[in-house]
């Protein structure tokens, strides 16, 4: 509360006292000598001859109250579908709810307040005479680009058909030139679109074909603003760098969410909210059809034998065909018996185990690692090795050397010992439950050393209040 407000509140409130106590025929007057030029006596007066004119007179009925049905505006039965529309929404708590929802709202606030508000005339038919006339030139522009590219697909075709014998370098140098040239097709390509306003909006919205240059590069480029690099700071703060993998550089955008929620980098969750395998959104920005498998491994599991941490497998996913245009990608579902041997989802190799904490260990770390490789891997021999009693020990990086994979994208999430822990692994027969660690208490080495100089003159009695900073601490 401002200073301004603290000194009129008395004032208000003698006023709102004083008022209750005069008539209903003086209170207005007092209160009007304030803002008013009239005399005191000629407002008495006036009182006084209005007073008697109105007592001969009976009081008007009061105004009839305004039924529940009629009061107000008359309330819009799809207002509350709209509100958590991620398309005409303007409300910062919904945007914060898509968001966590993983449908964030298009565009901006102003953008989707003309979407509700406008006659849906076509983006590209907006009547404003300096934006067409920039389309314009926009046009001619995209038109040079697309010739260069029709050029540049004529020479790599004459390219190919040119015998390899004809070069100095041979066959490396034909490759590596036609590489050259086709990643320059590529910028081509990204070049006619950056500046479409359509292109634009459609990324905007959501709506951008995966299967374009122009939509990868733009994705790229959003993802690589701020997720990547909260990513990286992640990978640097955890010291997943050098204790899990020698090198760490995603590629590829993972987003974790856990029934619904989705979770941010690094978060601390709950033992019953991870009970349950979550679901992924890995989004690739490359073209092309690869395939992947989905490691999640806890990084700090007490081993009180030699005084030091282990690692424990939590679950293995492998031979995911991904491309540019899938994002979602539900573990839960890969788990699923009816879906283990369906080679367009995947297999799993690992079933999900929740993760825990004994009560008194500091936080584990489990980390999502999506790994990419060439060929298929053999997933009998992963159950052998890594399922059951192989879960305890596991190294990824011995699984990417032995493998041929290579980690490209990463998340993570911290678990600890909370109220829920128990009845988790009660009910999946985890042990270790009634564990609970504690911290050795270290004496010191140091000799006792007799009081001296400040201390020496007050161990008397009279200074007891000073003993708990005189008093040696063990």
């Amino acid at each position: 509360m401002s200073r301004c407000h603290q000194a009129s509140r008395p004032i208000l409130r003698s006023l709102q006292q004083g008022s209750r106590k005069w008539p209903s025929s003086v209170a207005p007057i007092a209160l009007q000598q304030h803002f008013s030029t009239t005399s005191t006596r000629d407002l008495e007066v006036g009182s006084t001859t209005d007073s008697a004119s109105q007592s001969a007179q009976p009081p008007p009925p009061p105004p009839p109250l305004p039924s529940p049905s009629t009061s107000g505006k008359p309330k819009d039965p799809d207002w509350d579908q709209r509100k958590l529309d991620p398309n005409t929404t303007t409300l910062r708590w919904a945007e914060r709810r898509l968001i966590k929802a993983g449908t964030p709202p298009i565009g901006s606030r102003r953008r989707r307040v003309a979407i509700r508000t406008s006659q849906n005339i076509p983006f590209e038919q907006l009547p404003y005479q300096c934006f067409q006339e920039a389309r314009k030139i926009l046009n001619e522009d995209r038109q040079e680009k697309l010739a260069k590219i029709v050029e540049q697909n004529e020479k790599i075709q004459r390219l190919e058909e040119t015998d390899a014998s004809a070069f100095r370098g041979g066959e490396a140098f034909k490759q590596r030139r036609l590489e050259s040239m086709r990643r320059y097709v590529e910028q081509l390509k990204i070049l006619a679109d950056i500046n479409d306003p359509l292109v634009k909006r459609r990324f905007e919205d959501g709506l951008g074909d995966m299967n374009k240059p122009i939509y990868r590069y733009l994705a790229d480029k959003r993802w690589r603003a701020m997720d990547r690099k909260i990513i990286m700071q992640r990978i640097s703060q955890f010291f997943i760098v050098p204790d899990v993998l020698p090198k760490l550089e995603p590629t590829a955008d993972v987003k974790l969410f856990f029934r619904g929620q989705k979770v941010k980098p690094g978060e601390i969750l709950d033992s019953r909210l991870t009970e349950f395998p979550p679901r992924l959104r890995v989004q690739v920005f490359d073209r092309g059809e690869r395939l992947l498998s989905v490691v999640v491994m806890d990084s700090d599991v007490p081993d009180p034998a030699s005084d030091s941490f282990a690692r424990r497998c939590h679950f293995i996913a492998a031979n995911i065909p991904w491309d540019p245009t899938k994002t979602d990608l539900p573990l839960g579902r890969l788990a699923d018996p009816a879906a283990a041997d369906n080679s367009s989802m995947g297999t799993t190799v690992v079933p999900w185990l929740p993760p825990t904490a004994q009560k008194g260990a500091p936080y584990h770390r489990l980390g999502v690692y999506v790994l990419e490789h060439d060929t298929p891997l053999d997933v009998a021999d992963l159950r052998i090795r890594y399922d059951g009693p192989g879960r305890d020990g596991f190294s990824l990086r011995s699984f990417t050397d032995r493998h041929g994979a290579r980690p490209v994208g990463f998340t993570l999430f911290r678990s600890v010992w909370d109220e829920g822990t128990a009845e988790v692994m009660a009910r999946h027969g985890i042990p270790g439950a009634d564990v609970e660690f504690k911290r050795p208490r270290i004496r010191s080495l140091k000799p006792p050393r007799k009081p001296r100089g400040w201390e020496a003159k007050r161990q008397g009695p009279k200074y007891r209040h000073l003993w708990k900073y005189t008093k040696r601490i063990a």
